[in-house]
């Protein structure tokens, strides 16, 4: 099969489960839809009871139009089948009405549980899982997941049938019944045969749904490089193979399927012709008359076809159990992150201790190891060094997105991991170096960190940025659209937006992943002025990639190789020599306005 499961691969976090859990959970979700559930099984039985009463009737009806065949007895059975077949449409109507909304309920608390579960793991593992392939177990298999339900309701519908019918069978003719009976054992044992086969075909079916998904998005997220890189075909070439994998994948789980049915049929149809004859010989033999007869072998034509369903469930019910399975395993994902301790957590004071910390991100290999820092509170912290150095693992950490392994990192005393992390990371303000802006208007992401905050609010934290100059740049003002992931503003305005949704947050510790490192000098300088803004009063962690920014801070801390390796103010550092100012004459000493003005003169 490796030709078919070439590049399907399970996640770190999947796990097997048996049918006995994965139906002990699936009833959890039923166990509040008791009484609808209640009142489907009532119309379950009643239209299996109306749709067995049309043979039974027609049987009878065949013994009396025999011995009196009167226009009044043809028309009373007449009438009666009629009736029988509007009671049958009436009550599989309102099955089918509530099995709908118990379906939809279901599905969407399984749905609701998955997401819950998704935007709660940490960083990490977003980290190691594409986001195309989550979204498949949040969408395609919750929706999947519906066909377990609908498959156990119907389950039940043909039981009752089944059950009904033995019932009377054994009243027309128990030897005959004993032979139907007989047979059914041989259905069992061709379903559960397809059993193991069913479940592996449908996982991949899933799996490779999931790889075109995260394929989808990636390129679809990338499509800007990909255009400039002239790639178009490369894409279309890669969604092409993934999709002829899934062709692949999709006929070996449709041909696994539907095979149990000519099987079934095929032993179905012999047993018929042994039951044909064995009625015939006791209707010849006058153990029975040939309404009964018609009846039997009616009887045993309603009877095959659930036993039929019955069998081929097991085969069909794994194509949900996976569905199910690969949505169990999302919520049951066990976080890295994990809090001993849920204290309160009031306003900080911001003073963050490292103690002998040891971070590393796959466990292989070390970014921090004995890492030990104080920041003082209401400090303006800059973090130098070069790229990997172990900078933005460290505010990465201060914000509680990733698990340390080793160490202490306190704040205000208090060991980060005991803390409720909710009302922790209400007191963070982030700014990342590409902030991300959801859709909406400015004003909407302004204030998404402090939904309840007023237009006054709104507008007075977009005014102390810059003194809210920028938003005269703004076609709308606070009411401009910003676009998907922000594409309608420019770089330099997603920084100030996401400075002004910080302030309005009001947070006691800010994390800058130097916002300026990409963005022109005038939108620096109107980054620079929100900077003092926001980190006045505050204590300030901030990854520096810019002189402007750097030379400012209280305190500038050299990492290198996840080490300090110097710490001291701009002009300190400068002045010993060391590592900090090779790094300021590779890349900072040419940001000064020094270094500009003789440039400029240079070249007059």
């Amino acid at each position: 099969m490796g030709w078919i499961m070439g590049g399907l691969e399970t996640e770190a976090y999947d796990r097997s489960y048996s049918d006995k859990e994965l139906v002990r959970r699936i009833a959890h979700y039923f166990r509040p839809y008791a009484r609808q559930m209640a009142l489907v099984a009532l119309t379950l039985t009643l239209n299996s009871a109306a749709g067995t009463g049309g043979p039974i009737l027609i049987s009878r009806g065949i013994d009396m139009v025999s011995e009196r065949p009167t226009v009044e007895a043809m028309l009373l059975l007449a009438a009666g089948v009629l009736l029988l077949g509007i009671a049958s449409w009436v009550f599989n109507y309102i099955r089918q009405w509530f099995g709908a909304k118990v379906v939809g309920n279901v599905v969407l608390d399984l749905r609701k549980d998955v997401f819950d579960a998704t935007i709660r793991h940490d960083l990490s593992f977003y980290d190691e899982h594409p986001s195309g392939k989550i979204v498949s177990r949040v969408t395609s298999d919750t929706q999947d997941f519906a066909q377990v339900v609908t498959l156990v309701m119907s389950l039940f519908s043909e039981v009752l049938l089944v059950v009904i019918l033995t019932v009377w069978l054994l009243t027309v003719n128990p030897w005959l019944t004993f032979l139907v009976i007989c047979m059914t054992p041989l259905a069992a044992g061709i379903a559960l045969a397809f059993r193991r086969i069913a479940r592996r075909v449908a996982l991949l079916a899933r799996q490779v749904t999931a790889k075109i998904n995260a394929q989808i998005q990636e390129s679809i997220s990338g499509i800007v490089v990909a255009k400039s890189f002239r790639q178009e075909r490369a894409i279309y070439d890669t969604f092409a193979a993934n999709n002829q994998q899934s062709y692949r994948v999709g006929l070996r789980r449709g041909m696994t399927l539907i095979s149990i049915f000519p099987i079934m049929g095929t032993a179905s149809g012999l047993g018929m012709a042994l039951l044909v004859y064995a009625g015939g010989l006791a209707a010849r033999d006058g153990g029975m008359s040939p309404g009964n007869w018609y009846l039997f072998m009616q009887a045993v034509g309603y009877y095959w076809w659930p036993m039929m369903s019955i069998a081929s469930f097991w085969s069909q019910f794994q194509d949900g159990l996976s569905a199910a399975e690969r949505a169990f395993a999302l919520i049951d994902a066990e976080p890295k992150v994990a809090q001993t301790g849920s204290e309160p957590v009031g306003r900080l004071q911001g003073g963050i201790s490292f103690r002998d910390l040891a971070f590393s991100y796959t466990g292989a290999e070390m970014v921090l190891d004995g890492f030990s820092l104080e920041i003082k509170p209401k400090e303006t912290l800059a973090l130098v060094g070069h790229t990997g150095a172990g900078k933005s693992s460290i505010a990465r950490l201060v914000t509680r997105f990733y698990e340390f392994q080793r160490g202490e990192l306190l704040v205000d005393g208090r060991d980060i991991r005991s803390l409720d992390l909710g009302q922790y990371r209400r007191q963070i303000g982030l700014v990342p170096q590409e902030p991300f802006l959801f859709s909406g208007t400015v004003r909407d992401n302004i204030r998404y960190g402090h939904p309840e905050a007023t237009d006054a609010e709104t507008l007075q934290a977009a005014t102390q940025i810059s003194h809210g100059d920028w938003l005269g740049d703004l076609p709308k003002g606070l009411d401009t659209d910003v676009g998907e992931r922000g594409a309608n503003l420019s770089m330099g305005q997603r920084q100030l937006v996401a400075l002004a949704r910080v302030l309005l947050k009001d947070p006691s510790i800010f994390v800058l992943d130097e916002a300026t490192a990409s963005v022109d000098p005038f939108t620096e300088m109107q980054i620079q002025e929100g900077l003092e803004t926001v980190m006045s009063d505050r204590t300030a962690i901030i990854i520096a990639h810019r002189l402007s920014t750097v030379k400012n801070a209280d305190r500038i801390v050299v990492i290198d190789h996840g080490r300090i390796i110097e710490e001291g103010t701009h002009l300190g550092l400068l002045a010993a020599g060391g590592h900090y100012a090779e790094l300021y004459n590779t890349y900072f000493r040419h940001q000064s306005l020094e270094y500009v003005e003789r440039f400029a003169e240079e070249q007059a």
